[in-house]
């Protein structure tokens, strides 16, 4: 299926109440409606954070979601002491390419939407109506933001900014997240929590089950070529618009395309820059107000829905250890990082209701059993090019014995993906300047938890059965997890993700790269911090992977 003004192809989405949650957006829409993405675009759309995969992963997902979603995020986190590093950078970023789509079901063939829903370039932004709710306003680009919640709850309201890029060839946004059969797109994502850790108050459930689909609430605009959303990136007015690809406008770039990413503060709001020196082409995003950015005015005894407005800023000056999202499960601010785990292989039929569950007693085409996990499936016909049936499995990674989790990352094999490849970030006024340090850090804490022997969070076992392989639901080691390595094609530093890809020079002891478990301090009711081991990561002293002729902060 393809959804896009080249395309009058619907789907039928089975609505049973009012709202209707597919693939992680809230639709609003009358009982059996058959939506055609444009005729539909009035029709309200906004992100569920209780189900999506491409959301933050917050840092008790029980208390906010009243359930597991999960988000496996491999990250490496870059620190520099220069001001205007945590709110100013460039990146250059070459888009991987996939195997051929022929007998896309061969024993060991992987795609780049089967392993990952979405990558990102991501920074913490002021939020002002975001977690903790306890102070009115943020001061954009300033380290003054730093609050450790083991000293005070008194931080400034936080929101986590992802510039996400989207795998082509599978199903279309929406009820998907590829917008081509062969072209890679790209959209501005700014996360909030309408949430006060010290009343234990939320948002009201008037505005959270009719409108915004969950506490967790996002901003998302598809970067344009003239600067414009194609609609409202706010959760309470957008709509059809704003999830379905426009190829007129929006910026659509090849597999094998380096791409700019240039990301700073603006007068208005944060501005990112796409420019992609292959094509040639360019498109940008501001998260304004004009342009239709806004808050969730919070309202947790009420039943008011109301969208504030708002420029979203960058929240501090530097990167660092301190520079954190105090509501997220990870440390990080400036960071890239791979969100894996959700693809579900199903069984190789093609009676799979779209938007159904994978067929019971059926083993799939990767050799597992289907099992509860198996939600929100696809047939193989619905594919923009490369036919394969599978799931976005919304419910999380419980398991760790998907498609993901084996041996199909990049190594040089033609049956996978190539690489993800990109630089460390540079900044400064003319983007000339190394971030100083970098770490590795990975959230496996955090979602160790749907296996015989979860890993344990608090309390004076922390740390019990947490490992750097995730175990799965049989208890066993998970067959692969992927880890970062350097290399220097066209004799310059870039960052890998894989299986030792080829031209691997440094793998940073593969696995063992994410280094030791982490604490963190988070607010609890009354004011109080609790510490929780989130994450594990190792901080290394200097930037291995420094951009040529740049300077050392």
């Amino acid at each position: 299926m393809r959804f896009s003004s080249r395309s009058s192809m619907s789907v039928v989405i089975s609505l049973v109440t009012f709202l209707t949650v597919m693939s992680g957006f809230m639709i609003a829409a009358s009982s059996g409606n058959i939506l055609h993405a444009r005729a539909a675009a009035g029709a309200h759309m906004s992100v569920n954070c209780a189900t999506s995969p491409l959301c933050t992963e917050v840092d008790n997902p029980y208390a906010v979601f009243h359930g597991y979603v999960g988000h496996d995020e491999p990250s490496t986190l870059f620190y520099s002491n220069k001001p205007g590093s945590g709110n100013r950078m460039r990146y250059e970023l070459t888009l991987p390419h996939d195997p051929s789509p022929t007998n896309p079901l061969a024993p060991g063939k992987s795609f780049n939407f089967q392993l990952h829903p979405a990558f990102w370039f991501g920074m913490a932004m002021c939020a002002s109506m975001s977690y903790p709710e306890l102070l009115s306003t943020c001061t954009p680009d300033s380290d003054s933001n730093i609050v450790d919640p083991a000293v005070s709850p008194n931080h400034p309201g936080t929101a986590f900014m992802e510039m996400q890029f989207y795998p082509p060839g599978w199903i279309s946004w929406p009820p998907g997240n590829s917008c081509d059969a062969t072209m890679w797109c790209a959209a501005l994502n700014i996360d909030s929590l309408a949430e006060n850790p010290v009343t234990g108050t939320t948002q009201n459930s008037t505005c959270v089950n009719n409108v915004i689909g969950s506490i967790e609430y996002v901003n998302f605009a598809f970067i344009t070529t003239n600067g414009v959303p194609t609609g409202p990136p706010n959760p309470v007015d957008s709509n059809g618009f704003t999830f379905t690809p426009d190829p007129t406008r929006d910026l659509f770039m090849n597999s094998g395309d380096t791409i700019q990413v240039t990301m700073h503060d603006t007068a208005h709001g944060l501005r990112i820059d796409l420019n992609d020196l292959s094509s040639g082409q360019s498109g940008f995003m501001v998260a304004s107000a004009a342009n239709g950015f806004g808050q969730v005015q919070y309202d947790p005894t009420g039943t008011s829905c109301t969208n504030v407005p708002y420029d979203f800023h960058p929240m501090y000056s530097t990167s660092s250890e301190h520079t954190r999202v105090t509501w997220a499960a990870h440390s990080y601010n400036i960071a890239f990082s791979d969100e894996t785990g959700h693809f579900q292989a199903c069984n190789g039929t093609d009676t799979i209701t779209p938007g159904g569950n994978c067929p019971a007693s059926n083993t799939e085409y990767d050799g597992e059993a289907s099992d509860a996990n198996d939600t929100y499936c696809f047939p193989a016909s619905s594919s923009l090019l490369v036919q394969v049936p599978g799931c976005f499995e919304l419910n999380g990674n419980t398991g760790f014995d998907s498609l993901p989790y084996n041996h199909v990352w990049p190594d040089g094999n033609p049956n996978h993906p190539t690489s993800i490849l990109f630089t460390s970030p540079l900044t400064g006024p003319r983007y000339h300047t190394n971030y100083k340090r970098m770490a590795f850090e990975v959230d496996l804490p955090r979602i160790e938890f749907g296996i015989p022997n979860p890993c344990i969070r608090t309390g004076p076992n922390a740390g019990t059965n947490c490992t750097l392989i995730p175990q799965t639901d049989d208890g066993v080691p998970a067959n692969f997890y992927p880890f970062y390595s350097i290399g220097n094609p066209g004799g310059q530093c870039t960052w890998m993700l894989g299986e030792d890809p080829p031209g691997t020079t440094n793998d940073f002891g593969k696995n063992s790269q994410y280094g030791s478990l982490l604490q963190l301090s988070y607010t609890v009711k009354g004011g109080g911090f609790i510490l929780i081991t989130e994450d594990f990561r190792q901080i290394l002293g200097k930037n291995p992977c420094k951009v040529k002729g740049g300077n050392n902060d």
